[in-house]
């Protein structure tokens, strides 16, 4: 690992330890706030006080966290609108509502590292400019402006039982995800709203490729699949350009765009490449990149030792939180069938996939993926496979 990598990884690390540290200081804030205002009002003194403050602060933490990121979310969407974006899906944890025929559908989706995600189609490009400050930092700024009015209510409402924690708890909680959210940070698997408006800032490239993203989500949410999109959207940047991680976006979507196609070995090949040099590829896109070279492996010279190298630690617990998506149900699958041999559990997967696909708010990612099984089993059938011939 060469020492640019290295202070990369570090300055990263650093900034999951600034955000958890956040996290950690607003609930101690809210811990003392209850606690006050338990000897303020008197409550104190109340039989199992401490429990009730206890349970209070966990419950009113909770509701303040959910509330933000439907508050987060909503900025997006307002200032996403009032720029000229369209709307094209709304998603609160693992509930989201998305456009689909010209109607709003509810659907099932969840990704790990994301409270929630408002993703609206771009607006055409006006004499070389795009708006992109409103939209990514929406959020945030909605957060901030709800924060400060939970602020000032909690400030002539400071003594009303259950009332007034609750108002300090959603004030806190509403500035903790504005910063959280809108200081540029790289956080796990994904990059916050302040990192990616950052990103897009740094070049004319970057903000093509941000408008690329939004276009091949417009296309998503309509019912296209990846393969049937202009094929210029999936220029393969520059190793150098891809650190830039919209930019890298690209390059994920080029990969995407092969498998697609039924070019798995070059898809392969692209993914092997991306997973190896040094880029913005966000940790999410890095780990579907391992699962669909794990497919392919197998589906191919099937080798246990290379198989088992990608299986890290980090990616199995991956797919463990991302047991309903339908790339890990397809990789455990194949996983199953082509390497463990066992029948019973790959039925298991097989019903789980069709469980989540009832949800899953994009069929004709769906289709892609209902190909790939049927070579998983055609794979699986093969009498050199089997022992046989």
């Amino acid at each position: 690992m060469n020492k640019e990598n290295k202070g990369k990884k570090k300055k990263a690390g650093w900034q999951q330890l600034f955000s958890l540290a956040i996290m950690i200081l607003t609930g101690a804030v809210c811990g003392i706030f209850v606690i006050s205002h338990l000897e303020l009002t008197g409550a104190s003194e109340l039989p199992f006080a401490e429990l009730l403050a206890f349970l209070g602060l966990i419950v009113g933490v909770y509701i303040a966290l959910f509330f933000h990121i439907i508050v987060h979310e909503a900025g997006h969407l307002v200032f996403g609108l009032a720029t000229g974006y369209k709307f094209c899906s709304f998603r609160v944890g693992s509930l989201i509502w998305v456009k689909e025929g010209g109607k709003i559908r509810f659907k099932r989706l969840s990704l790990v590292g994301t409270g929630g995600q408002c993703l609206m189609a771009p607006p055409e490009i006006k004499d070389g400019k795009m708006p992109l400050a409103l939209y990514n930092l929406g959020g945030a700024i909605l957060n901030t402006v709800v924060g400060a009015v939970f602020a000032v209510l909690y400030a002539v409402y400071p003594y009303i039982p259950f009332l007034s924690p609750l108002l300090i708890m959603l004030a806190a909680i509403g500035f903790m995800t504005a910063v959280i959210n809108g200081v540029p940070m790289r956080l796990g698997t994904i990059d916050n709203d302040g990192y990616n408006a950052f990103a897009i800032s740094r070049s004319k490239e970057a903000v093509e490729a941000f408008r690329i993203q939004l276009k091949v989500v417009e296309q998503t949410s309509r019912g296209v699949r990846v393969k049937d999109m202009p094929a210029e959207w999936f220029t393969l940047p520059s190793d150098e350009a891809m650190n830039n991680s919209m930019v890298a976006t690209r390059a994920v979507f080029a990969a995407n765009r092969l498998m697609d196609e039924g070019r798995l070995e070059d898809a392969d090949a692209l993914m092997a490449h991306l997973l190896e040099i040094e880029s913005g590829i966000v940790g999410l896109h890095r780990d579907l990149m391992s699962c669909d070279r794990i497919t392919i492996e197998l589906l191919g010279e099937c080798r246990a030792e290379l198989i088992e190298g990608m299986l890290t630690p980090a990616l199995k617990k991956f797919m463990r939180a991302m047991k309903r998506y339908p790339t890990v149900l397809r990789t455990e699958y194949a996983l199953a069938l082509l390497k463990d041999r066992d029948g019973e559990r790959a039925r298991v997967l097989k019903d789980d996939f069709e469980k989540a696909a009832r949800t899953y708010p994009y069929p004709q990612e769906l289709d892609s993926e209902r190909e790939l099984l049927r070579l998983i089993e055609d794979r699986a059938a093969e009498p050199a496979l089997n022992g046989k011939g």
